[in-house]
């Protein structure tokens, strides 16, 4: 099944974003290369594509997981939550409609 992964980062974690991106890119990598991952990417802060020091404000992830747990243990365990990056995260079921 489809979960969706919200991070919120925290106040002022861009520098520590940067530092941990590489690690954070690598598990993404892996879901991808095994067929897994859907989607992925930041919210910039500001309405930007490249948002400079204003940073990000969190990052989605839409991957298959085998169960809710599965994908929390994932989630828990990711770079920009062991990093500091993100303040909260929420694992969600997702139901794809579009595309078809």
């Amino acid at each position: 099944m489809l979960y969706a992964i919200i991070g919120e980062d925290a106040p002022g974690s861009l520098p520590k974003r940067q530092v941990t991106r590489p690690a954070h890119l690598a598990r993404l990598t892996q879901l991808q290369q095994v067929g897994r991952l859907i989607l992925a990417g930041p919210f910039p802060a500001i309405d930007s594509p490249d948002p400079g020091p204003a940073g990000f404000s969190g990052s989605l992830i839409v991957a298959d997981f085998p169960s809710l747990e599965a994908a929390q243990a994932w989630a828990d365990s990711d770079p920009y939550v062991t990093g500091g990056v993100y303040d909260k995260v929420a694992v969600k079921p997702f139901k794809k409609v579009f595309p078809t």
